[in-house]
């Protein structure tokens, strides 16, 4: 979903009162103790958007990453926007001694929407490019492997976005050409030297 997600403020307080069980009750059989939103939920929240504030639970939606933990743990109190589409993950594989192995997201959110022509612009001009570039048995995930997901970006026309990279440093493969840095490769180091000292 691309949208906020929805709050039952009600429902968060019945949750907070014990009265409807976390997780949708996965956990019982054993006493975990009272729920305690701040530790199970909030404090567990990767990008920290969310607190509470005056007995509300507040959502920094535009911070969200869609990680769904919070929906998870109180399933009856938060649900998925109403903006739905997909994510398309490309470059999986299962190989037999490294097992299996996820996908890179490519396009985060699309609309899934019939003629599906914006899924369909997506998938051809990554066959294009396989069919031009891959070598005999080689997998779409070996191709990006060996010419880089910048490149994959560039036939399908994507913009890189914060999305594709897993964490800082990771997977690095953005890389600027000398046409988009101002000034190009070239550079006066004396001249750079004056607004960046030793």
């Amino acid at each position: 979903w691309k949208d906020d997600i929805k709050i039952d403020q009600e429902v968060v307080a019945g949750y907070i009162g014990g009265e409807f069980p976390p997780n949708g009750g996965a956990h019982s059989g054993r006493d975990w103790g009272k729920f305690d939103i701040q530790k199970e939920v909030i404090d567990l929240c990767p990008t920290q958007c969310m607190k509470m504030d005056g007995g509300k639970l507040k959502i920094d939606n535009k911070e969200c990453t869609r990680c769904m933990h919070c929906i998870n743990v109180m399933p009856r109190a938060l649900h998925i926007g109403d903006d739905r589409g997909c994510s398309m993950l490309v470059g999986a594989k299962a190989p037999i001694l490294d097992g299996a192995q996820m996908g890179s997201l490519l396009v985060p959110f699309i609309k899934v929407e019939e003629p599906y022509d914006e899924i369909k612009e997506v998938i051809e001009g990554i066959w294009d490019w396989w069919m031009e570039e891959g070598k005999n048995r080689e997998r779409l995930g070996e191709l990006i492997k060996r010419q880089g997901f910048q490149r994959l970006l560039e036939v399908t026309n994507i913009k890189a976005m914060p999305q594709h990279v897993q964490e800082p440093r990771h997977n690095p493969y953005i890389f600027w050409k000398e046409d988009e840095v101002e000034g190009g490769w070239n550079r006066d180091i004396n001249e750079f030297r004056k607004d960046h000292q030793r």
